[in-house]
Order: structure tokens, then C-alpha cells, then sequence
């Protein structure tokens, strides 16, 4: 032995019989193996390691040391084969991975595949905050925004009517009400009046007629007062009450209108603050993070509900939700409905599933019959031909995943 070397000091030296050199190799690499992982997964696959072809025979009785010029032990130079994948036979390619090596590399994969998924479960479909661009604008109040719809949805109840309160009329229906909602919205066209302005007016007639039997030649007049009503509370430009008489064709006089007026204020107790199906589409919409076709197609599908008078069933949150959840069907021809949406209406897919199939009944049908006042509106340019999409006629075949 040159240089006078124990087997400890010098690690390039394998004593001849050692007993410990299989189990050394295995630390060795499984060292490797983790301080350099990347080496098992880019390793070439189509070579392997025979060691199978190393040489057994007994030692000379004298050490065998490194050539530190050399890549590798003169040892394993010699005993050692590299062969390609292809030369090997298929019996014993199983057999020639080392086992230490096979099990490593399936348990590096193992965790490479559980890092993917707990990746996908971190990124998937994240609660955004919907608010973080409005910090600065004060009209946006993010400081009590959501103090504002938790009041929203405490007091929606209150602006709600019973769904069956045309039991009650004895000389009106509910054929009837569809028709004056449907003249009543292209009024609101005709005037250009915000969108608030019609909401509130529906909201006004129906709260109305559930206190108050009406006789059908009065239902018109009820009709333009609650939208002059509305008007005054919601417009910044009010239409005055001879533009009302005029596009009622002079059917009511100046004196009419401001009487039925004085009779709704008082019957409703003036109350005019109630949350509406469109105060719930503001803030779900963004929470959808809509454009402009889909906010289009959203009013247009809640504008067949105002007409229908079975829709009265469902509060003014779940028609604003399913409205959203309806059109972005429409739009995409699958289901859609983010996280993000769900937590900021309160309202899971399923629990939309009822209201959602009767929208896309009342989209199929929008152009046909005699009240086409919605359809018109939406098939203008102005607002997209938001009326031309195609329903979501799937919603009414496939079920919901509970």
C-alpha cells in the first residue's frame, strides 16, 4: 500500500472480501439520490446497469485502489458492463434494475405526483378578491360594501310578494300583468330611464296589487304611476307627469295620475328603499367578472322574468344569481360557476338549478307569442343582439352532481 493509507483514510480504496461494499453502494446512492434528484428522473432510460455481468472471482489477497486519472475504479471498469435497453432480453429487464434504484425512482415519483395535485388544489379555481381594484374609488365604499348586500339579503324577504296574490283580484290576472309589464318596458326603452328605474317600477306594481283590489281599466293608470314613482326616486332627469298621459294615448288625465300616485305612496307607506333583483345583479356580476356580453345577456334573461308571473316565487338573489348563471351557460354551452361567485351570492350550483331550467324555457320561447317587448329590446344593436344567443338547452336534459 503506497503512502501508508488505512482502508479509512483513503475512500477510494475497496478492500478485497469486504463484507460492508454492497451496503456502502446503496447509501451511497440513495445519497445521491436525494441530494441530487434531478439525476433519477433526467437519467437516459434506454441505458442500464448490468450487474449481473460483474465478476465474482475471489481476490488476489491485495488491494485495489483508484486511478485518480481515470472516470471511474479499475475494478469496476473491468467487471462492469453498460449495455442499452434494447440488448437486453425482456425476461430480464425487471431483473436487472437494482432493486434500491427501482424503489427510489417510485418513491421520487410518488412525491413529484402529489406535489402536482396539491398544485392543482392551490390553483384551482381561487375566491378572488372582487374588490381589490376599487381601493380607491370612494363610490365603490369596499370599506361596507359587504355590510351593505348582508342588509340586502336581510331585508329582501320584506320586498317580496306571495306568489299566488292574484288569487286576490277579482277583475285583473295575471295574463293581464304580463301585458302591462311588457308595454311598461318598452316605455322604459322609449324614455332611456336607467335600469334601476324598471326594476323598482315592477316591484312597485306587484307590492301594489297584493294590499289593493284594482278594477282592469285602472291597471294601466297603476302601471305609469308606479314608473313615475320610480322615476322620482331613482332618475336624475324626471319624465313629467303629461309625458305619462301621452304615452298612455290620453287615457288618464293629469288629475288620475297624481291621485293614484297619492293612493300607492300611502298604500306602500311610502317605502321605497327594497332591494331589487338589479342591486344583487351589480355585485354578482362583478363577482362573475363579467364583460359586456355577458352582463347583456344576463338583464336580458331577468327581463323575461319580470314578465312571467311565476317567477315572483323566487327572491330577488336567486333570480339576479340564476340570471348569471343562466346567460354564462348560454354563452359557453357548459356548466359555469366559479367559487368566487358562489361564496359572494350565497348560492350553490344546485340550489340555482330550478330557477336556472325556467330561464332557459322562457329564453327558448322569447321571440314567439304576442309579448316580444324583452326580445326587441335585445335584438337592437345597442344592446349586443344579446336575444340572438342560443338557450342553454342542455340545462334542461342533464341533472346536477349532488
Amino acid at each position: 500500500m503506497g503512502g501508508g493509507k488505512s482502508e479509512n483514510e483513503n475512500p477510494c480504496l475497496i478492500g478485497a472480501g469486504s463484507p460492508n461494499l454492497r451496503m456502502a453502494g446503496v447509501r451511497k446512492m440513495m445519497e445521491r439520490t436525494q441530494n441530487q434528484r434531478r439525476a433519477l428522473i433526467s437519467i437516459n432510460q434506454n441505458i442500464m446497469l448490468q450487474p449481473c455481468l460483474i465478476n465474482k472471482r475471489g481476490f488476489s489477497g491485495k488491494d485495489i485502489t483508484c486511478d485518480k486519472k481515470s472516470e471511474m475504479p479499475k475494478m469496476l471498469a473491468e467487471d462492469c458492463k453498460i449495455i442499452g435497453v434494447e440488448e437486453c432480453d425482456d425476461d430480464d429487464k425487471e431483473a436487472d434494475v437494482p432493486l434500491f434504484v427501482k424503489h427510489a425512482e417510485d418513491f421520487l415519483d410518488e412525491i413529484d405526483r402529489m406535489d402536482v395535485d396539491e398544485m392543482e388544489e392551490d390553483v384551482e379555481d381561487p375566491i378572488l378578491d372582487i374588490d381589490s381594484n376599487d381601493l380607491e374609488n370612494p363610490l365603490a365604499v369596499v370599506e361596507y360594501v359587504d355590510d351593505i348586500y348582508a342588509y340586502y339579503r336581510k331585508t329582501e324577504i320584506s320586498s317580496c310578494v306571495s306568489h299566488n296574490y292574484m288569487d286576490n283580484q277579482s277583475d285583473i290576472n295575471k295574463k293581464m300583468r304580463a301585458i302591462l309589464i311588457d308595454w311598461l318596458i318598452e316605455v322604459h326603452y322609449k324614455f332611456e330611464l336607467m335600469e334601476e328605474t324598471l326594476f323598482l317600477t315592477i316591484n312597485i306594481i306587484d307590492r301594489f296589487l297584493e294590499k289593493q283590489s284594482v278594477v282592469r281599466k285602472k291597471l294601466q293608470l297603476v302601471g305609469v304611476t308606479a314608473m313615475l314613482l320610480a322615476c322620482k326616486y331613482e332618475e336624475v332627469s324626471v319624465p313629467i307627469v303629461e309625458d305619462f298621459v301621452l304615452i298612455s294615448d290620453k287615457a288618464y288625465t293629469r288629475k288620475e295620475v297624481l291621485d293614484m300616485e297619492n293612493l300607492v305612496v300611502n298604500t306602500l307607506q311610502f317605502n321605497m328603499s327594497v332591494p331589487t333583483p338589479y342591486v344583487f345583479m351589480r355585485r354578482f356580476l362583478k363577482a362573475a367578472q363579467s364583460d359586456k356580453k355577458l352582463e347583456r345577456l344576463s338583464f336580458f334573461v331577468i327581463e323575461l322574468c319580470l314578465v312571467e308571473y311565476e317567477m315572483l316565487k323566487f327572491p330577488p338573489s336567486l333570480l339576479a344569481a340564476a340570471a348569471i348563471y343562466t346567460a354564462q351557460c348560454s354563452l359557453y354551452q357548459f356548466k359555469q360557476w366559479s367559487k368566487t361567485s358562489e361564496w359572494h351570492t350565497n348560492y350553490s350550483e344546485d340550489q340555482l338549478w330550478e330557477c336556472s331550467r325556467l330561464m332557459v324555457s322562457l329564453h327558448q320561447k322569447a321571440g314567439a307569442g304576442k309579448l316580444t317587448g324583452v326580445y326587441k329590446k335585445y335584438s337592437s344593436s345597442k344592446f349586443g343582439y344579446a336575444a340572438k344567443a342560443e338557450p342553454a338547452q342542455f340545462l334542461l336534459t342533464e341533472n346536477f352532481d349532488k
